[in-house]
């Protein structure tokens, strides 16, 4: 067990400075623990080179083009419609997005839009139009430093940032800090990087924090982040240092240059800065840049210069004054074609062998926002707490400045547990709360919007708005219940009432239907796009209307797939098992009881076990299962099982026993139609492919698991058997073990290359699967089986922080950025769930 010998390979729980000697830790003095680097995280030097460039342009084998071809045509004609009508198709397969290894722990809190950070200190993913993503590098995003004896003769100066100097723009501003000096950090929801001038004997370390945590819902909704800079002085002299600010209208389109942006200066009590007013996507909204202002900080700014420029009037006065001294406190509007930035400068005195910091502050306030189809508009939630005028952005500087210390403890307290206990592998404790991001980076919006008519009399979206995210970055559907059954641990255990949300804005989906008739890309059959009583595939596509255009996924008639139906009763009962809460319970049932009823019909032998129809018909929707199988079947016993406990504690004995005895009719069916002697067969259609060993067949049961059922629902010998040889075929047989579990694997030890997916590793599957392998108690086995994902994804195809939904043995991968792999938490709530059985036993 390699990582357990790892673990005690100078395990040290204090935190540590990177590089400190004596004399730096003199410096920093009282502030070494706040501004200490974690041991644990993500951690490169700036100039740091992945060893592997991987792309997502997949040529598929002639078997599967032969099988894909129907599809492909129906598909172009699909996209040519929709780029008629002015919009994005929401799977575009024609420009698919090429992964950067550049993306390092993003901005924002929750629901209210991101601004992605690159490690190399770029400002260079946003995603404020809500569910849209701009891939823009905006070079006027910037830190600069300036450093001035006490003679006032400037000494240093440079951009904080080893990026390359841009073509054509702020030519006169010193670029490309050396990366070998610097070291970055990530550990969601706060990153550190640490630059060391060795010929300054100066060393400043950033910090930058986001307002995400647990079950904090006021705060982990704002919108913004704070950058604590502490500077620490080794040399024998005195000197003058300050941090510029730099930022630019706009998200780095052509809209920016629209015209009609204005800035103007602003101070509140404990923050002084300039606001940028604009758009965004035809949406007002208004950045605001800022120091905190304190004893011993002057703070200065300059309201406007032209980011497109050379940058020469920013970068002389900084040079002669080590400030901004600018007099102008507001701007005037862009013209058409012109684009505007703002500076604040915070400059302090840090006297030899000793630290000062500084501390600024970026918040964007856009509260009033719609979607594509302009039908609605909505409020962001932060709102609710300060105001839906688009004017918050200076109080909410200040509060930002405030409390952002209260929010590092918590965050700390929160943490703690995790990074503290030594059982646990390094690399696993900077996965588990970097896959996090994708709560907030998720194109996630979260909503207040007015349930006061809600026919639930408990509705927690009366207090709680609505929440919604993408299935990913390139598939933008918000809520893809099929994929969020995955990745729903993790608000769950977190925020358990955005989980909630969820839940009662599908109950009211249930209910919904949509007779408009649409012809599915797959087949070419046509149907309605909401069949009423059904869980809907996807709560609409923010290029439409989501929350009104309801299933805006195009490719199959989703109101027959087998197991949407059967995640929304395992996620109900898993909840309730959360939760405790027997209201939450009784609201579901009666929709629980729908969906069951319409699942049943699809037991077409009247064995008790329902049968796939010979179509994807389900979450791997490019791979096809017909008659039962074992991934639809081990859902639908453990959805048997849990309806079952669920009319039981609702006191519905007679649907208890109901389901009891479906449940036990499915439970031979499922053993002497599936089970082969080693492990459960992909499905029973006798086909070359039935007996392809899946990762994922025993899915169910990790629900159930996680529930804490014990009971034997699935044989104990058949799941220890059928885990093994999943562990020595799809995880040591591929890749050398390297990289996670390979959806499908033939008995013969070769890939099931049948279909694209089942040769396609699912990052978020693998974590699932690990998370069952815990439970299980081959602890192991789950650690080997997901750090093959971790160390792939971040150290070796640099794709953190956008993690993919589906990795290839070689050279690619599909979909970046994806809702699935959250999973990870679901590993957690296993390994907490093992120690507090280890911990009741003494």
């Amino acid at each position: 067990m390699k990582w357990v010998r790892d673990l005690h390979k100078g395990v040290v729980v204090v935190r540590y400075l990177m590089n400190m000697g004596d004399e730096g830790s003199s410096a920093l003095g009282s502030n070494a623990t706040r501004f200490a680097v974690p041991q644990f995280g993500w951690k490169v030097k700036l100039d740091h080179v992945f060893p592997e460039r991987r792309n997502p342009h997949i040529i598929p084998t002639l078997k599967q083009v032969v099988a894909l071809l129907p599809l492909t045509s129906r598909y172009l004609w699909y996209v040519m419609k929709i780029y008629r009508a002015q919009r994005k198709p929401l799977m575009d397969y024609l420009k698919m997005v090429t992964g950067r290894q550049i993306y390092g722990v993003p901005l924002g809190g929750i629901g209210c839009g991101t601004i992605g950070r690159g490690f190399k200190g770029e400002f260079c993913r946003y995603q404020l139009k809500p569910g849209v993503y701009e891939y823009a590098l905006v070079h006027a995003n910037q830190f600069i430093i300036t450093i001035q004896s006490t003679d006032k003769k400037i000494l240093y100066q440079k951009v904080l940032s080893s990026c390359r100097k841009p073509n054509g723009c702020l030519g006169t501003w010193d670029w490309e800090f050396e990366g070998s000096n610097a070291e970055y950090c990530g550990l969601y929801p706060r990153a550190w990087t640490v630059f060391d001038i060795p010929e300054q004997k100066i060393r400043v370390i950033c910090r930058q924090i986001s307002p995400v945590i647990p079950h904090n819902y006021k705060d982990s909704s704002l919108p913004g982040g704070v950058f604590v800079w502490l500077i620490e002085n080794n040399s024998g002299e005195d000197k003058h240092v300050s941090i510029t600010f730099t930022f630019k209208n706009g998200v780095g389109t052509k809209e920016d240059k629209a015209g009609g942006c204005w800035s103007e200066a602003f101070q509140t009590d404990s923050a002084k800065g300039v606001l940028i007013h604009h758009t965004v996507g035809g949406m007002p909204c208004t950045y605001a840049i800022s120091a905190k202002a304190e004893e011993g900080v002057n703070v200065s700014h300059m309201v406007q210069f032209d980011p497109n420029g050379n940058g020469k009037e920013l970068w002389e006065d900084l040079q002669q004054h080590c400030e901004l001294t600018s007099l102008s406190d507001r701007s005037e509007e862009t013209k058409k074609g012109k684009q505007l930035a703002s500076a604040v400068c915070a400059k302090t005195t840090v006297p030899k062998c000793e630290s000062r910091e500084v501390e600024f502050a970026l918040v964007w306030d856009m509260p009033k926002i719609h979607f594509h189809g302009k039908a609605k508009e909505y409020y962001r939630y932060y709102t609710k707490y300060f105001g839906k005028e688009g004017n918050a952005a200076p109080s909410m500087c200040s509060y930002l400045f405030d409390n952002y210390k209260c929010w590092e403890n918590e965050i700390e307290v929160w943490q703690k547990p995790v990074l503290s206990d030594l059982n646990l592998p390094d690399w696993y404790k900077s996965a588990l709360f970097n896959e996090l991001y994708y709560v907030s980076d998720g194109g996630s919006v979260w909503l207040d919007m007015d349930f006061t008519d809600s026919k639930y009399p408990k509705d927690p979206r009366k207090e709680y708005g609505q929440f919604a995210y993408l299935e990913g970055h390139e598939y933008r559907m918000y809520n893809t219940y099929d994929v969020h059954f995955y990745a729903s641990f993790a608000l769950a255990k977190l925020w358990p009432k955005l989980q909630e949300t969820i839940q009662y804005n599908m109950l009211d989906a249930i209910e919904n239907e949509i007779d408009t008739v649409r012809t599915h890309l797959f087949d070419g059959h046509s149907s309605k796009r909401k069949v009423k009583d059904t869980v809907p595939h996807d709560i609409g596509d923010p290029e439409e209307e989501p929350f009104l255009a309801i299933n805006s996924y195009p490719i199959h008639d989703v109101s027959e797939w087998r197991d949407l139906n059967l995640k929304f009763v395992l996620q109900c009962y898993r909840d309730y098992c959360f939760f405790d809460s027997c209201d939450y319970l009784e609201a579901m049932w009666p929709k629980i009881k729908t969906v069951m009823n319409k699942a049943l019909t699809w037991d077409e032998d009247n064995d008790g076990l329902i049968e796939n129809s010979g179509f994807a018909d389900q979450t791997f929707d490019a791979w096809i299962m017909k008659g039962p199988s074992a991934y639809c079947g081990s859902l639908w016993i453990a959805a048997l099982y849990c309806s079952s406990r669920m009319a039981e504690i609702l006191n519905h004995p007679e649907e208890s026993i109901h389901y009891s005895e479906i449940l036990a009719r499915a439970k031979e069916a499922f053993n002497s139609k599936l089970w082969n002697g080693e492990y459960y067969n992909f499905d029973a259609s006798n086909s070359s492919q039935s007996k392809s060993i899946m990762a994922d067949q025993l899915c169910g049961l990790w629900y159930l698991r996680a529930c804490g059922v014990t009971e034997e629902v699935f044989p104990a010998e058949n799941v220890k058997s059928a885990l093994n040889k999943i562990f020595t075929y799809n995880v040591l047989k591929f890749k050398n073990g390297q990289l996670g579990a390979v959806n499908g694997m033939m008995p013969s030890g070769q890939v099931d290359a049948k279909s694209i997916q089942s040769e396609e590793v699912w990052c978020g599957v693998v974590y699932g699967l690990a998370a069952l392998m815990i439970h299980e108690d081959m602890i192991q086995e789950a650690f080997t089986t997901a750090k093959g994902i971790y160390n792939t994804v971040y150290n070796v195809i640099g794709l953190g922080y956008q993690t993919p939904e589906a990795l290839y043995e070689e050279k690619h991968y599909r979909s970046v950025g994806y809702m699935r792999p959250l999973s990870i938490w679901g590993m957690q709530h296993a390994w907490e769930q093992r120690k507090n059985k280890l911990t009741s036993k003494y």
